[in-house]
């Protein structure tokens, strides 16, 4: 190859490498083209970031305590996470014997994704569990767990708007497309609140099957979809009445209860992911049917984070106690690789 001119030389050894990446197992060639991954590692104080084209871990940003929650802003300049000072407490423990927060540590940390620096931590309220941002960027809303509310943040300045309060265990948090309207889930009172984006006033109450954990917003934005975990299903509401429009039972994987958590959409808008936790699958939707497309059993160890490619080829789940993270190729229904990233990874977000 050293007689060939240079430029051409270099095009040769790029598509060998290419050639040797699809065929060294348990390594994935993205179709989607290259990308980055943003996981919080709940257990670990930080966001890690991979490369999803070869599932190398580029940097590790130390944050503060027990990030969950994160997202990245509009034009994907920011990436913003819910930082908490609560003790970790797993299924079933026992929080009257947990040592008391340390509210010094609740805020929401703001990250520079081209530099991949901490920039500064906003006030975030009472323990920050997860987060959404409005359409402009303008506004952080974020769910208070312990104090059962939902804030609202300028993300520039960091001043508080206001508060709401809104039922018990608030987590997920998810806004409308045209900016109007916000939803969080209530774990503890079993509905999803719907809260008026310009005067933070409470406008309904949708009622879910036994704790609601996340919330997403159908792409053409009339629809939205709520993981309810201990009811094994997934409620589906129209975002313009906020009515019920149908529940959808999720099946058992190999005799494992469904406990759904995370959610996702496809790009093309016909397929609903859902992550079930202990149940260690992935759940594809048929949206315009209601019906079950695919179960993908044994996916990860309890995967809860969920985040999709651009083009809706792989999907990405983070699976908690195992610390790693799977890559799924959609097409085949396979999980390629399962990369170590941490403690207790928790959030993952996708960007391009």
């Amino acid at each position: 190859m050293a007689d060939l001119p240079y430029y051409q030389g270099m095009k040769i050894r790029a598509v060998g490498v290419v050639l040797l990446l699809w065929w060294l197992p348990g390594v994935p060639a993205f179709a989607a083209g290259s990308g980055r991954l943003y996981i919080s590692d709940e257990g670990g104080g930080a966001v890690v970031v991979l490369d999803a084209a070869t599932g190398v871990i580029t940097t590790r940003i130390a944050v503060g305590k027990r990030p969950r929650g994160l997202q990245l802003s509009p034009d994907g300049k920011r990436l913003y996470v819910a930082l908490s000072g609560s003790a970790m407490a797993g299924p079933g423990v026992d929080e009257s014997r947990l040592p008391p927060p340390d509210r010094r540590f609740d805020g929401i940390g703001v990250i520079d994704v081209k530099s991949g620096r901490l920039l500064k931590t906003l006030p975030g309220g009472s323990d920050p569990e997860t987060l959404a941002l409005s359409p402009d960027g303008r506004t952080v809303y974020v769910a208070n767990e312990d104090a059962m509310q939902l804030s609202a943040i300028d993300a520039l300045s960091g001043s508080l708007r206001a508060s709401v309060r809104v039922g018990v265990e608030p987590e997920g948090v998810a806004v409308r497309p045209d900016g109007k309207l916000v939803y969080v889930a209530c774990e503890g009172s079993g509905v999803v609140v719907a809260i008026d984006a310009m005067t933070l006033a409470v406008v309904a109450k949708i009622p879910t099957a036994s704790r609601p954990r996340g919330i997403a917003i159908a792409r053409d934005g009339n629809s939205g979809f709520i993981s309810d975990e201990m009811g094994g299903a997934i409620t589906v509401f129209d975002t313009r009445t906020q009515q019920v429009l149908r529940t959808i039972t999720l099946p058992a994987t190999a005799g494992t209860l469904t406990r759904p958590m995370g959610l996702a959409t496809s790009p093309d808008g016909r397929s609903l992911y859902v992550t079930t936790g202990r149940g260690g699958a992935l759940i594809e939707i048929d949206l315009p049917t209601a019906g079950i497309k695919r179960n993908l059993a044994a996916v990860g160890q309890r995967p809860w984070g969920l985040a999709l490619d651009t083009q809706g080829n792989w999907a990405f789940t983070a699976n908690g106690p195992s610390g790693d993270i799977s890559m799924i190729d959609l097409a085949s229904g396979r999980v390629v690789r399962r990369v170590p990233v941490g403690k207790s990874p928790w959030g993952i977000v996708f960007s391009p």
